[in-house]
């Protein structure tokens, strides 16, 4: 079953260099379906969808363990079973030596149309990984499809997640007129 949020809906996390959750918002413990005490210290991977390959997640780790953000589309698992889908933005938090000390998350809404336009293209990479009985050869195989797919459409992840949004909500308009 598929959980929806409002569009004005922001779920906030934030996560100790190891991914283990230190922070939810109630917009999180809410949609995920958990309470406070049970998801503080837990790694953030307890809401991971097995539709979700390990690809994204790979290269989510890397750039953000790099020092840098990355949005990327996920389905997550609620607790009861259910799952939604969210825009994640994450982002390394430094600490004065510039060392990461913590991870930031902001998610949103995704529409129906990028939903659409994902999750074949998980599929695929989700089969590619399956494919392998060595689940070390599968990620690598996976992050290949990954990055060819993405050297087809001549664009980063971030840019092609962006580019999977309808173009109807590429503009914010309000009263007919483009708000700036």
């Amino acid at each position: 079953m598929e959980r929806r949020f409002g569009e004005h809906d922001i779920i906030v996390s934030k996560t100790d260099p190891n991914g283990r959750l230190t922070y939810a918002n109630d917009v999180f413990l809410e949609i995920a379906g958990c309470g406070e005490d049970e998801v503080l210290g837990q790694p953030h991977s307890i809401l991971r969808h097995p539709d979700m390959p390990r690809s994204v997640f790979k290269l989510m780790w890397d750039r953000i363990g790099g020092g840098h953000e990355i949005f990327a589309i996920v389905k997550n698992l609620a607790k009861d079973g259910a799952f939604y889908w969210v825009l994640a933005h994450v982002t390394p938090s430094l600490d004065a030596d510039g060392r990461i000390a913590a991870y930031h998350s902001n998610r949103r809404t995704v529409p129906r149309e990028a939903i659409a336009r994902i999750e074949p293209i998980y599929r695929a990479l989700l089969a590619e990984e399956s494919r392998h009985a060595d689940r070390k050869q599968g990620m690598a195989a996976g992050t290949a499809l990954l990055a060819e797919t993405l050297s087809k459409a001549g664009l980063d992840y971030d840019e092609f997640v962006f580019s999977l949004w309808p173009a109807s909500l590429d503009d914010s308009r309000e009263g007919g007129k483009r708000v700036a």
